[in-house]
């Protein structure tokens, strides 16, 4: 069996998500969007049970699986979902002296996901989630 083309091709679509990722953020640089996108991700997974954030690791990219669980604490207690100016702050608060999140983040960093995932498994998998949790992707 052929390796699956979605590790052949796993670098490219992490460079590109990251790219998108910066130009949605408005950051001149992967390396400043990094910090902002692992920011969306591990707000977004203390949100989660464990099996609903393993569930959803396997909707996305290889790679941009592995942002998402990076230095995962599995112990970590599930915590209810914020509005989105207090989930920001969160997101902010990741890194925070080299962080350039704006307010927008988690709606830049979902709509260049959004780009970068099989559409109709990542929004049949987020169907499957609560009302905040998949409001938290919507980029409108």
């Amino acid at each position: 069996m052929p390796v699956p083309p979605e590790y052949r091709v796993a670098q490219q679509v992490f460079e590109s998500f990251m790219k998108d990722a910066a130009i949605e953020c408005n950051v001149q640089t992967t390396h400043m969007v990094y910090n902002i996108v692992v920011g969306v991700f591990h707000t977004f997974r203390r949100r989660l049970a464990f099996k609903e954030a393993i569930e959803f690791a396997y909707v996305l990219p290889p790679l941009i699986l592995a942002l998402f669980i990076a230095e995962w604490d599995v112990e970590e207690k599930q915590v209810p979902f914020k509005d989105r100016e207090e989930m920001t702050k969160e997101v902010k608060s990741v890194r925070h002296e080299h962080n350039f999140s704006p307010d927008t983040a988690i709606i830049n960093v979902a709509t260049a996901l959004r780009k970068h995932v099989n559409i109709r498994d990542f929004d049949n998998y987020l169907s499957k989630l609560s009302k905040e949790a998949q409001d938290y992707w919507n980029t409108k």
